[in-house]
């Protein structure tokens, strides 16, 4: 097996993941915080899918789709390449609302396809020891810790989402 497929697994676990937590919720539940000073489902779906459009646009040198595909406007926000929810205040987070569970789940795999796209055509080990800059954050990292950045914030947000699932609608979500 190529280290690259264990990347691409990796990002599938959370796609995965992102799926099974969203299915079935309504509007009012993905958008609803567990807690007023807590991040609803829908907003840490939303910040996972941004932070990966925007670092892995960036490594890979294209436009997010976050502005190339219009996704900013399905969610009736600006097409600020920087808004990513990174630094959001807790009444920023709060006022965040997804419009539904299948345009979270539409935006993460058209992310998820260029992804897997630019894992399995560019990302070499030459590619990985490239220096790459963040124009959001002003700061130059070897590709390889970006990508790794970007695998530990999504596995994290997607438990993160997935506990908060559990604390509106109970156990036994998951059928395990």
């Amino acid at each position: 097996m190529e280290w690259q497929q264990l990347i691409m697994d990796i990002f599938m676990r959370i796609s995965q993941e992102m799926e099974g937590l969203l299915n079935g919720l309504t509007v009012e539940v993905i958008n609803q915080q567990p807690r007023p000073d807590c991040n609803s489902i829908a907003w840490l779906t939303w910040h996972l899918t941004r932070s990966h459009d925007r670092n892995m646009s960036e490594v890979a040198g294209k436009e997010q789709l976050w502005i190339s595909d219009g996704w900013h406007a399905r969610f009736n926000l600006p097409p600020n390449p920087a808004e990513t929810g990174y630094g959001h205040s807790t009444e920023e987070a709060a006022a965040f609302r997804a419009p539904d569970s299948n345009t979270l789940l539409e935006y993460y795999r058209a992310v998820l396809e260029r992804i897997q796209d630019y894992v399995s055509g560019t990302l070499s080990e030459t590619e990985l020891k490239r220096e790459s800059e963040s124009p959001t954050f002003g700061s130059v990292n070897p590709v390889r810790k970006r990508v790794a950045g970007v695998i530990s914030d999504g596995l994290q947000h997607v438990g993160q989402a997935a506990y908060a699932r559990g604390l509106l609608k109970g156990k036994g979500w998951l059928g395990r």
